[in-house]
């Protein structure tokens, strides 16, 4: 039976074809699909690396390339460019298989040659070496799939920067392994998350000796390369190809998301492009496929922080799961409307009222301290409230004198203590009389229902009286509250499966910190990080990592998280920076950024711009419109998503992201927002971990790009951006 892979790259150049070109392609290897590839006309070349390597033509223009197996019908669609290029393609490189991974490589011979040749040249006058024998011997770098050929030029590679221009030349697997070692991973770590991510897949593989070994090969290069089964699957594929994401999925995801089994609760982390939904995605569609044909629609829980990303979430599970039986086993909502409808059941369907107006809830603080003559502000109480009484379910004064407050970085002496719990207990008792919640009552309620319920029931299966999810998928783990957690956790019963996490800290914006051991979430021994970013440029994700100098956040569970290892597979220009005189001449030069990238082929809706106030982004929306160019305000209440480019806040931008990226109004006494930082007079340590939300904020704004990131202020830069920038105004555009 033939055996049809397509590689990454063939997908991802059939994307930016014309229609009419790409409809040609379609038919051209449909054929094979459909095993009626042995009348297709194969051309061999005259003079070339591999001559396995063969090209079929798509019209007058374009061509083919495709590795064709030696003995048996196996056919791997390599390329699709134009004709004399692809000839010279095909013609310079070679397929072989990885010693580690046992999976299929494709290389460059003759730029290898061009390579080692400069590198001589370059090594007779540096003597540093990135890769010097003591510290990489032959031995370990071969077990990690550094082949024979491949050791002696990178012996010659004095620094980093010379590494990355072999980026293209170099073996994909083999540069994985050689950049994860230049960027501070260890060999064990490597041997881990690469080399052992493929050994799990060449297990899985089936026997394939009654050919040449490319079909294995092919079965054993996940990440980039995908097995189609029939013409239904290409067709099915090539239809979405911008959407490769549900079908190539990096070793390192894919032992993750599809893992037979976890024990308890697992996570998985990693800096913003590196795939954590996508994984999260898949591990939902997983756990669903598992699911035995009488379990209830509904079973599995897909949850995130707001609604807009829930949508997302739901858009791309769309993407993944066609079969409806399976998409059905599957609830997307946000955490906090789930909560809302639990205790509005709870309470006999009666809509719930909910106090959301924060002026409302910081006035009501003040109306208590003036009534009871304390000596506490009204930002201190309410973020004592948040993060100590609700974020530990504390219902009692006596319970408030004994509890742990850790990072509120006041001390509170016990007799302050109880002055301080008289106005919780008439904050409290406010919102009781009016019938009122906040949404984290809502959250901490519906959590201490559906614990009552399962203990009245007496078990902790999933059904009537019981849990009401078998499982629960959470994105964006990093930025939910404790109260949030106790929800989570409430839904679903303790055991294998339980709960599986996905988030970054770097990525917290709202400040909301959390021991997931503390709430009965125990993920040690399961949690895996992600490093390489497969969204954003290595310029982009350079510039903005800069921001984040000596930033070191928690990992949630106790321990300090890093980006030591991560990592991006692309490059690109580096980010523009722009200062400006005034607001008016930095919404004219937005504007004219914005016009020059659509006039490069960028589709508006590909162009995002990130402000940290709404009333700034309505005014660039405005501006934009005047000039003919179509603006969609995120977040503005109007049916949609309409067309044009996408402005929206900082907060707006979260899990979405954009070939080209605008982040405007970068300014000092703008970013960080004053009105979102504690005063250090009223708490130190809230101060400081405020102005790191901020800061991480700006970092997600700015990694939502994946080509091209603009970054403008008026008057002074803000201070965030001094460590990319400098201590000065900037007028000319800066290359940074």
């Amino acid at each position: 039976m033939a055996t049809l892979g397509m590689h990454r790259d063939f997908l991802l150049e059939f994307a930016a074809l014309e229609k009419p070109v790409q409809k040609r392609v379609h038919e051209a290897f449909e054929k094979f699909a459909s095993a009626t590839h042995s009348g297709l006309h194969l051309e061999k070349l005259t003079h070339q690396r591999d001559p396995r390597l063969r090209t079929i033509r798509i019209n007058n223009f374009w061509r083919g390339v495709v590795l064709k197996s030696e003995r048996g019908d196996s056919f791997l669609l390599l390329k699709v460019l134009p004709h004399d290029k692809a000839n010279a393609w095909a013609s310079k490189h070679r397929a072989s298989v990885n010693e580690a991974t046992q999976g299929i490589e494709i290389r460059n011979d003759v730029a290898l040659e061009r390579a080692t040749a400069s590198l001589r040249a370059v090594a007779a006058d540096e003597p540093s070496r990135l890769f010097t024998v003591a510290s990489y011997p032959d031995k370990i770098l071969r077990s990690l799939g550094v082949d024979t050929e491949i050791l002696p030029i990178i012996r010659l590679i004095p620094d980093e920067r010379h590494l990355e221009a072999l980026h293209k030349v170099l073996p994909e697997q083999q540069y994985d392994v050689l950049l994860g070692l230049a960027t501070g991973m260890e060999p064990e770590e490597i041997d881990r998350e690469l080399v052992q991510a493929y050994a799990q897949t060449a297990a899985e593989t089936p026997d394939t000796s009654d050919d040449d070994g490319l079909a294995g090969a092919m079965a054993r290069s996940r990440g980039r390369v995908t097995l189609v089964s029939g013409p239904d699957e290409l067709m099915e594929i090539l239809r979405r190809p911008f959407d490769a994401w549900r079908i190539f999925l990096h070793p390192s995801q894919h032992r993750v998301a599809y893992r037979g089994s976890y024990a308890g609760p697992a996570r998985v982390s990693g800096g913003p492009g590196t795939g954590k939904t996508v994984v999260a995605l898949h591990r939902a569609y997983h756990l669903a496929r598992r699911l035995p044909a009488d379990a209830p629609n509904g079973s599995i829980l897909l949850t995130t922080y707001t609604k807009d990303l829930a949508a997302e979430l739901e858009r791309c599970l769309e993407l993944l799961v066609t079969d409806r039986t399976v998409r059905a086993k599957v609830r997307v909502v946000h955490v906090d409307a789930l909560a809302n409808q639990t205790l509005r059941t709870a309470n006999g369907g009666k809509p719930l009222k909910l106090l959301v107006d924060q002026r409302e809830i910081t006035a009501r603080w003040t109306r208590i301290i003036d009534r009871l003559g304390l000596d506490f502000t009204d930002v201190f109480l309410d973020q004592e409230w948040r993060q100590v009484v609700l974020a530990q379910a504390i219902r009692t004064p006596e319970a408030y004198l004994k509890a742990v407050r850790a990072g509120r970085g006041t001390r509170l002496a016990p007799l302050k203590r109880a002055r301080l719990w008289r106005a919780v207990a008439e904050f409290e008792k406010q919102l009781t009389e009016n019938g009122e919640f906040t949404f984290l009552q809502v959250c901490s309620e519906a959590a201490r229902v559906l614990d009552e319920r399962a203990g009245e029931s007496g078990g902790e299966g999933t059904g009537a009286g019981g849990r009401p999810f078998r499982h629960v998928v959470v994105d964006e783990a990093q930025d939910l509250h404790p109260a949030q957690w106790r929800f989570l956790r409430a839904l679903v019963p303790p055991g294998p499966d339980d709960l599986f996490l996905a988030g970054d800290t770097h990525q917290r914006i709202y400040g909301n910190k959390v021991s997931l051991r503390s709430i009965g979430v125990q993920v040690v021994g399961r949690s895996y990080r992600l490093r390489i970013n497969y969204r954003t440029t290595r310029e982009i994700l350079a510039w903005a990592a800069s921001l984040l100098t000596g930033e070191e956040p928690d990992d949630m569970d106790g321990g300090d998280e890093t980006l030591s290892g991560y990592r991006s597979t692309l490059r690109g220009a580096r980010p523009e920076t722009l200062g400006c005189d005034g607001r008016t001449e930095e919404i004219g030069a937005l504007v004219t950024r914005a016009g020059e990238w659509i006039s490069a082929g960028v589709e508006p809706e590909d162009i995002g711009v990130a402000v940290r106030y709404a009333q700034f982004g309505r005014e660039l929306a405005g501006a934009l419109e005047r000039d003919g160019i179509a603006a969609y305000v995120l977040g503005s209440g109007a049916p949609g998503p309409g067309p044009g480019v996408r402005v929206g806040t900082m907060h707006r931008m979260k899990g979405l992201e954009f070939r080209c990226v605008a982040v405007a109004g970068v300014s000092d006494g703008t970013v960080p927002m004053p009105a979102a930082i504690t005063p250090a007079a009223v708490d130190a340590q809230r101060h400081q971990e405020d102005l790191e939300s901020e800061l991480s904020l700006l970092f997600v704004a700015c990694t939502r790009a994946r080509e091209a990131l603009h970054v403008s202020w008026h008057g002074e830069p803000s201070r965030f951006l001094l460590p990319a920038v400098g201590p000065r105004r900037g007028h000319p555009v800066m290359n940074a």
